[in-house]
């Protein structure tokens, strides 16, 4: 397991997609109104144009189980598992400084 996604929030959407199509050189392989996703070397780099900041997923084989565990630790709940659509179920929480932590599960 590793971190698999690294999301940011971005205002401008179309000008983020255009800085980070230029700084990875190579086009979106995701390409929608509320997500730009670029896949590089496995490994997955979003713009969210609703994000409020940046955030890293980890790849776990449960989520609801990681997220429990998170809160069980200390961790905030910030968002309960939700499928996001190609396959993917993600949460997310918060560590006692209010940093958030991902966690992104493939279902098939």
């Amino acid at each position: 397991m590793s971190l698999s996604t690294i999301v940011y929030p971005v205002r401008d959407l179309a000008g983020a997609k255009a800085v980070f199509t230029a700084f990875l050189g190579t086009p979106p392989t995701t390409d929608t109104p509320y997500y730009v996703g670029f896949t590089v070397d496995g490994q997955e780099i979003g713009l969210d144009p609703h994000g409020e900041q940046l955030v890293a997923y980890r790849e776990v084989p449960d989520v609801a189980k990681a997220l429990a565990e998170l809160v069980d630790a200390g961790a905030t709940e910030r968002q309960s598992p939700r499928d996001v659509g190609g396959g993917k179920l993600i949460a997310t929480a918060a560590d006692p400084d209010g940093n958030v932590i991902g966690l992104i599960q493939s279902v098939s």
